[in-house]
């Protein structure tokens, strides 16, 4: 599928499905873009469609299944959209570090594919806001799917979930305690981390 360059392009290209419940166009909404006119449409759209299809499949429909309604923030961004945001310290990385990232229809400098949505899960927001640890889920990702990144954010627990051709299969925070949560090698890494989450698998049935 070539780059839209009309109206009617790019409604065909918000309705092709990445997973039983997510579009593409669930994925390309932007504030950035929205504020400055920049368009926020992939150039590679069969790339795009590729990875953003395996981050809805594997990693955001069994968040869903488990939690309900996942809410999508921010997904994908073109360099452009990540160069603007990062010149202006709105939280955006420089363009070349997005590719595989933010930045679907890129291969990163390895040539591997990969993707990212920051996402809100908004049955945990509650739980958050009364003082429930965030590591509680990032504990249950870990333990239960085939993430390659997440990165957690204060307001609402938000976070990016990256899936990726190489998953690295790292956590960070800006939630306290800051920092790496875990990555391979640390003593943390293997085994059930049960403890952690179980009280949500509780309050969940």
């Amino acid at each position: 599928m070539k780059k839209p360059q009309s109206v009617r392009s790019l409604e065909t290209l918000g309705r092709v499905p990445l997973s039983k419940s997510f579009f593409m166009r669930d994925m390309l909404y932007s504030e950035i873009a929205a504020i400055s006119g920049l368009q926020n449409i992939p150039e590679d759209t069969d790339l795009a469609i590729e990875a953003g299809r395996h981050l809805c499949e594997e990693l955001l429909e069994p968040l869903q299944d488990i939690f309900g309604r996942i809410a999508v923030r921010s997904a994908y961004r073109t360099p452009e959209i990540n160069t603007w945001g990062n010149n202006r310290n709105l939280s955006c990385a420089k363009a070349e570090s997005n590719y595989a990232d933010h930045t679907w229809d890129r291969r990163d400098a390895d040539g591997h594919i990969g993707a990212v949505a920051s996402i809100v899960v908004p049955w945990f927001v509650p739980h958050y806001k009364a003082g429930a640890d965030w590591r509680a889920l990032a504990w249950w990702i870990h333990d239960h799917l085939p993430y390659s990144t997440l990165y957690f954010f204060p307001k609402l627990a938000a976070f990016n979930i990256g899936w990726h051709e190489k998953p690295k299969q790292t956590i960070n925070s800006y939630i306290a305690p800051r920092g790496t949560l875990t990555k391979p090698g640390m003593e943390n890494f293997g085994g059930s981390h049960k403890n952690e989450w179980a009280w949500m698998t509780d309050a969940l049935r």
